[in-house]
């Protein structure tokens, strides 16, 4: 089991749009296999490569009896149905806020093989697939709370212990070619 470490909130990688993979290779697979120890371990439903501080286009998720992993991942929303309901997300941890998503999305990306992949999800996978997405376009669930629950939000985060006000250290990230993310 590879475990790495969460990047938190605050850390500037989570903001910064991730890159697509080019090259579906072994350090790929080790990158996929990383993000599925880790995102066990720390028992959440999914995690991009950003929050492992590597800034390729890349999610595991492990939700509503689904489980995987996309590549270059893109989605369609399917339908006008929402959903509201609570969210939380590893890099802003033990906080969970009530976010608006698309009830029902099809997902399309590739394998760690490069083999094309098609999932399409409904109520918490959907939820889960939009959040990892987000992530790898530099984007948080905070940012989509309405202007009151994200104060609330910002609020209760500055009040963590895991939350000092400034920018975290980083660590070098295992993956050589974005380690400084």
């Amino acid at each position: 089991m590879t475990v790495q470490p969460i990047r938190l909130f605050g850390d500037p990688v989570l903001r910064t749009p991730a890159v697509e993979v080019t090259e579906f290779d072994a350090e790929l697979r080790k990158l996929v296999k990383d993000l599925w120890d880790t995102m066990s371990e720390a028992g959440g439903a999914g995690l991009a490569a950003p929050q492992l501080g590597v800034g390729l286009r890349v999610f595991t998720y492990h939700c509503d009896g689904f489980a995987g992993h996309l590549v270059n991942p893109t989605f369609e929303v399917v339908g006008d149905e929402t959903q509201d309901g609570p969210e939380g997300c590893l890099s802003i941890p033990e906080l969970r806020w009530d976010c608006v998503r698309h009830r029902a999305v099809v997902a399309r990306g590739w394998n760690m093989h490069g083999e094309p992949v098609e999932v399409e999800g409904t109520d918490l996978l959907a939820r889960c697939i939009q959040h990892e997405t987000d992530h790898l376009d530099g984007v948080l669930f905070l940012d989509r709370l309405d202007e009151q629950t994200r104060k609330q939000a910002m609020r209760e985060i500055r009040q963590q212990d895991w939350f000092d006000g400034g920018l975290p250290a980083l660590k070098q990230s295992p993956h050589p070619l974005f380690g400084g993310a």
